[in-house]
């Protein structure tokens, strides 16, 4: 039940309002307590579903008044309640929405022409869709956040499962991984640094512009297309490194010294400061590894992985040692599926490189090192090992309680909701036009006379 941040449709909504409102004259066609609904609203919709090829099951000038009247009823509660969302975090929405309008589109200025607008002039238009999307997600998790599932529900639920209704567990597997980086030359460090510098000179001086060069020269590709801009970030949305000196900038025409991060180094540029958040450019360079490094880094790796199956040192024991992995190394190695937070994987939820190798091992086998791309970027050489694989079965509450107490939990996160549509439809105000008076409703409450 809870309603997802659609970022087609945001961009739907964006090329479409200007037709369909051109095509209706815009009248109230529903009030939820202060919200209304209006006609150019329900036809923008219906456009978005007809251009998405995406069936909808009754009358559209029926379901579609009524899903936004759903919405309306959220946010006209999260008022009452003085439920609110942080304008940082539509501001995050919104850059993120751009990014990937840039990134989908090819350029800021082919997103501009696309839409015939500037990139202000879009994001003042997408901040009320996000805000109120936003608002009745925090909406629902307060109407669901007290709700804790039990074990004992967990088990009442499977054990009333039809048995073709219990659901499959895909494969899953525990991966353990040692990493290391292979060793950069003064000499590449140097040439790195010398080449910001320039870069750093130039800009400074009026010679080229940060964004030109951020375009021609950053290794950051989310940001590069986009003249090296991050959008507004909070201090925590950054590695400390990069938000010391972000955050210490406050002439836009000065360009950062040097810092070096886990993704490389940098130099940065100011762009605006709003209260606890800044917008800022930088341009990323990763060093490059000399075939000759990667080679000692390999069999280094191999040495390692040889006095491992010889028992001189546990797994456990030479991760803790060796490894340059921060989040698994205290952890015997075991690493961690950021989706879920746990250690179970499928094989597609691993590292395109790690997938390759582990897909092929035997429980308990190492790897031979091998090279692989981490998620900064950046050349790494590693050994894995198999620690487990659960093959793809049947769900039960013993194996599987985590996934089966999502399910329970999902299920009676709906209930909860949808109890409280039929309490707040009791009790809020509500007018539809008599038109729409006649339509059959999921929620029948919407009509009180």
């Amino acid at each position: 039940m809870r309603i997802k941040i659609n970022i087609l449709l945001i961009l739907l909504t964006l090329s479409m309002t200007s037709f369909a409102k051109g095509k209706v004259i815009d009248e109230v066609i529903w009030i939820v307590g202060d919200e209304a609904v209006l006609k150019s609203e329900v036809e923008t919709e219906i456009l978005r579903m007809k251009y998405e090829k995406q069936n909808i099951e009754g009358d559209p000038y029926c379901v579609i008044p009524e899903q936004l009247a759903l919405q309306k009823l959220f946010i006209a509660q999260a008022k009452i309640d003085s439920v609110t969302v942080s304008e940082s975090a539509v501001e995050q929405q919104v850059d993120g929405r751009i990014k990937f309008f840039i990134q989908r589109i090819g350029s800021k200025e082919k997103v501009e022409e696309y839409f015939n607008k500037s990139i202000d002039g879009i994001k003042d238009e997408m901040k009320r869709t996000v805000h109120d999307q936003l608002l009745v997600q925090e909406m629902q998790a307060t109407i669901t956040g007290a709700h804790k599932v039990t074990p004992a529900e967990v088990k009442e639920y499977y054990s009333k499962l039809p048995k073709d209704s219990i659901p499959t567990i895909p494969e899953q597997v525990e991966v353990q991984i040692i990493s290391l980086t292979p060793e950069i030359t003064p000499a590449e460090i140097e040439r790195i640094k010398s080449q910001l510098r320039d870069i750093k000179e130039k800009v400074e001086s009026g010679e080229s512009q940060f964004s030109t060069m951020a375009i021609l020269y950053s290794e950051d590709k989310g940001s590069a297309m986009q003249g090296g801009e991050l959008g507004f970030m909070t201090r925590g949305k950054l590695v400390p490194e990069f938000a010391n000196v972000a955050f210490s900038l406050y002439d836009p025409k000065k360009v950062s010294r040097i810092v070096e991060s886990e993704f490389g180094y940098h130099i940065i540029q100011l762009i605006e400061r709003k209260n606890d958040q800044i917008n800022c450019r930088h341009i990323l360079m990763i060093p490059k590894i000399e075939p000759a490094k990667k080679r000692e880094a390999l069999e280094k790796l191999d040495s390692i992985a040889d006095a491992i199956r010889s028992e001189d040192i546990t797994w456990g024991e030479a991760a803790l040692k060796y490894s340059v992995d921060k989040e698994t190394r205290e952890n015997n190695g075991l690493m961690i599926n950021m989706e879920n937070l746990s250690n179970k994987f499928q094989i597609q939820q691993l590292p395109a490189d790690i997938a390759k190798v582990v897909y092929t091992m035997s429980i308990g086998e190492i790897s031979k090192p091998f090279l692989y791309t981490n998620e900064a970027g950046k050349e790494m050489v590693c050994i894995v090992r198999l620690k487990s694989k659960v093959k793809a079965h049947k769900a039960n509450p013993d194996d599987d309680f985590q996934q089966l107490k999502e399910l329970v939990s999902n299920r009676q996160n709906k209930d909860l909701i949808e109890k409280w549509i039929k309490e707040r439809q009791a009790e809020m105000y509500i007018h539809i036009n008599p038109e729409y008076r006649d339509c059959k409703f999921q929620y029948p409450g919407w009509i009180k006379e």
